[in-house]
């Protein structure tokens, strides 16, 4: 797994890491539930440093996935029309490990912290 290009097209084969709570997986376009990660382009509320936050985020996942067997359940669509889905590794949800390691929040019910 490698970070998705800026403007990759999507192809059946784009696997690819977004950002720390969104990935391609063979052409598909999942949105991880359960956990939320700053946001590398628009720095909704933190600026400079939500910006580097999303970047560890995002790299964070990236080792995960690519060090550790993991499986991925979907449960249905967004709003945007991505598949939500779980990742685990083990018997672990990915998102437990970014919270754990203060890179994420819960979803939805967790405080932005890097906002502050």
């Amino acid at each position: 797994m490698e970070m998705c290009a800026p403007y990759q097209p999507n192809t059946p084969e784009k696997t690819c890491v977004v950002d720390g709570d969104t990935i391609w997986l063979a052409g598909e376009n999942i949105r991880l539930e359960g956990f939320d990660t700053p946001e590398p382009q628009t720095n909704i509320c933190g600026g400079e440093r939500e910006k580097a936050l999303a970047a560890l985020a995002s790299a964070r996942l990236m080792e995960l996935l690519n060090t550790n067997a993991w499986t991925v359940q979907g449960s249905g669509t967004d709003r945007y029309g991505r598949t939500l889905a779980t990742i685990r590794i083990g018997d672990r949800d990915v998102g437990e490990f970014l919270i754990e390691e203060r890179l994420a929040r819960r979803w939805p019910d967790g405080e932005e912290w890097w906002c502050d």
